[in-house]
């Protein structure tokens, strides 16, 4: 693994090859394994070490980068010619702001920033790995079920170097579980990601899986329209996750988000309470974003009322000279920018939903259901609306009908077109958040939510 030295090293030697005012280096890479399965058998193992490094130069307001993956001199001389080039045929930017230094960055918070980095998950083998799945397939076997999915390792690094004296360095590690169980006419699905191997629990995830794909077997076609819906936290995860780039400050000034003339409004219900918080001990990543800066907790929603936006360091300049000042809440730069430069701004990264008092789990939320659905997944949401963020999606690998409290049987899919503004002020019970792991978004810290009138507007053959 490339350790912090050795990077400090490729730092100075990339530093003797530039003549650009400002030199700003970014590290990201390190070991991944892969063992994936299918038909109960695994047929794919792949591992990999690879480091890229991406060069940033500035000239008098003109920036470029360029990227590489060889770490010779003879490379990195290269790259920084080739950032070089780049940035001195670019038009001045007005809104570029000098590297931030040490102190501009902000003071990184180690202590308070829960382990990241886990030798054990990091010493995985490929024969850890087999073992794993073979737990999985034997649990298929059990159920006469076909299986397929993945058992997934990394130890990585990410770091920020500039000629201004910053020098942000974080590693990490990374384990995952993705199962389908395939029935003739059903599916059940589970996925976990975590930095610590020993918090995946392999067979409790495959006999959940297995248990929703027998469970809903001979699914039946109930009729599309509005119900009460029980979302698992992997459904929540990937529908929620659409809104939150519109968070970021330059997405207010594009006029694209759905948070224009909104923010200090009360949009959702009372009991949606929303944070960035990268310390929060379920999440994830580097305690600074992609020019070093340190990320900051932020309440992006308090009790129903959009609160706060997120902002690079560029951002919350043009934010204070723009029209829209006076209405977007606090302005100054929360660490949450993405590698200069970039059309996108920023975004917060590390999601954790609040919950009420009266947490109930999923079981109490089905026995108070009279007339439901209760959704595993959901898969290929598209937006439809970006204003009202309306979304239209399908459910999958596990749908049942809920009536008079109880499961009663696993139903054909939908598809929905649903308002996510509504959705989260529809929101009639939470459970304990958790980190959930889904395919449409990013890791986020989520409860399962019962959510009244979610809108079905399709059923489908299967």
């Amino acid at each position: 693994m490339l350790n912090q030295d050795q990077a400090a090293e490729i730092f100075e030697r990339i530093k003797q090859h530039s003549t650009a005012d400002e030199v700003e280096v970014l590290f990201s890479g390190g070991r991944s394994a892969l063992t994936r399965f299918a038909n109960n058998i695994i047929h794919q193992n792949v591992a990999e070490e690879n480091y890229v490094i991406s060069v940033r130069t500035a000239f008098g307001g003109r920036t470029a980068r360029s990227t590489t993956n060889k770490l010779d001199d003879k490379s990195l001389k290269r790259v920084v010619q080739s950032s070089e080039r780049l940035a001195k045929v670019q038009h001045p930017d007005p809104d570029l702001l000098p590297i931030p230094d040490a102190s501009g960055a902000g003071i990184l918070p180690r202590e308070g920033l829960p382990p990241r980095h886990f030798a054990e998950t990091a010493a995985i083998t490929p024969v850890q790995r087999a073992e794993t799945v073979k737990k999985i397939v034997s649990i298929a076997e059990k159920h006469k079920l076909t299986t397929a999915g993945i058992v997934a390792t990394s130890e990585t690094v990410e770091a920020v170097f500039n000629s201004r004296g910053l020098a942000d360095w974080h590693t990490q590690t990374s384990s995952e579980i993705s199962i389908t169980m395939l029935a003739p006419d059903s599916s059940g699905w589970q996925k976990a990601n975590s930095p610590n191997v020993a918090n995946l629990n392999a067979a409790a995830l495959a006999e959940t899986a297995a248990r929703k794909a027998f469970e809903s077997a001979s699914p039946r076609e109930i009729p599309a329209g509005k119900y009460t819906v029980i979302l698992e936290p992997a459904a929540v995860l990937d529908i929620v996750g659409f809104m939150f780039f519109d968070f970021g400050g330059l997405s207010i000034l594009d006029q694209r988000s759905f948070l224009n003339n909104r923010v200090g409004t009360k949009l959702f219900g009372e009991n949606i309470n929303i944070w960035d918080d990268v310390a929060h001990p379920l999440q994830s990543g580097p305690p600074f974003d992609g020019e070093g800066v340190r990320r900051q907790k932020v309440q992006l929603v308090e009790n129903g009322v959009i609160k706060r936006l997120v902002y690079a360091r560029a951002t919350a300049e043009k934010m204070k000279r723009s029209e829209h000042r006076d209405k977007v809440g606090p302005i100054a730069p929360t660490g949450h920018g993405f590698p200069l430069p970039n059309e996108v701004g920023e975004a917060p990264m590390n999601i954790v939903f609040g919950t009420t008092p009266q947490r109930i789990s999923i079981d109490q939320m089905i026995a108070s259901t009279e007339r439901g659905v209760l959704v595993t997944r959901l898969w290929y949401i598209r937006e439809v609306d970006p204003y009202e963020k309306i979304l239209t999606g399908m459910t999958r690998d596990g749908t049942f009908y809920v009536e008079d409290g109880k499961v009663r049987h696993g139903v054909r899919n939908f598809r929905f077109n649903q308002s996510l503004i509504q959705m989260l002020s529809n929101v009639e019970a939470m459970g304990s958040p958790v980190r959930a792991s889904g395919e449409e978004s990013f890791d986020m810290v989520v409860p399962p939510m019962k959510v009244r009138e979610f809108n079905f507007t399709e059923v489908t053959r299967f």
